[in-house]
């Protein structure tokens, strides 16, 4: 099979405007990400709707795309960019353009979701609550959607609140009664499925939790789960920056 990394990076953001181009360890963050993965991948493309970003990836030899600005998702910006390429391969993997730690070994698990299920329509991973790592307040949080995963590991449904609901154990056991889920913002898509998803209209379940992979679940689409036990840092603030630097310089004096 083939497999081809779309990262999608936009300019304008609210929280941290220019994050692609952020300097991390005397580098572009968006170089970061696409020298993770390029080395795993068939090909590896940036796609973007800034002439900023097309510079600086053309700068540290990387490939990249201009996009339409109108996207409403990622996912919608990486099938345009996908057209463009115009070569044909069988998966398709939207990287977030904010994850410089991201591990070859969870590119490689993406990709095993397919190579290992034919029916596999779309894959994503998941890693699990610990408790020796997480508080109730962690699991608790909202911003940090939640996954519970069949005896397959197909994805039967994604939340923002905390599921399963464990009755009749104290919240304050949960994390060492059951094995939470929670999930990892790494999709791949097989190429029609791409195709087919950017066309759906968005669903109730999703506009209920503004959670984009519902739409995908409520149309029926098999997302199979891959578990990674990671823990990466990803950009969305300045702040989140200064950490990642202070990760990375921590990497390189070991």
């Amino acid at each position: 099979m083939k497999f081809i990394g779309i990262i999608p990076a936009r300019y304008a953001s609210t929280r941290f405007p220019a994050k692609p181009l952020a300097v991390l360890g005397g580098k572009p963050v968006i170089q970061r990400v696409y020298e993770q993965v390029s080395s795993i991948l068939d090909d590896v493309y940036v796609a973007t709707d800034d002439e900023r970003i097309e510079k600086a990836v053309q700068d540290f030899g990387g490939k990249v795309i201009m996009t339409s600005p109108d996207h409403q998702s990622g996912t919608d910006r990486c099938f345009e960019a996908y057209q463009k390429v115009g070569i044909e391969f069988d998966v398709i993997i939207n990287i977030q353009g904010d994850e410089p730690f991201i591990q070859k070994s969870q590119i490689e698990a993406l990709k095993s979701c397919f190579l290992e299920d034919s029916k596999a329509d779309i894959a994503t991973l998941v890693k699990p609550f610990s408790e020796q790592q997480h508080t109730l307040e962690d699991l608790e949080n909202p911003n940090t959607p939640k996954v519970v995963v069949g005896l397959d590991n197909s994805a039967l449904y994604f939340s923002r609140s905390v599921i399963p609901y464990l009755r009749n154990i104290p919240k304050e056991e949960w994390l060492s009664q059951h094995t939470f889920y929670k999930h990892i913002g790494l999709y791949a898509y097989r190429a029609q499925v791409l195709e087919e998803v950017t066309d759906l209209a968005q669903t109730p379940l999703e506009l209920s939790e503004s959670l984009e992979q519902l739409r995908w679940l409520e149309n029926g689409y098999h997302i199979k789960v891959a578990e990674t036990h990671i823990e990466t840092i990803g950009i969305d603030t300045p702040h989140d920056l200064e950490r990642a630097e202070a990760f990375l310089q921590k990497q390189l004096n070991k």
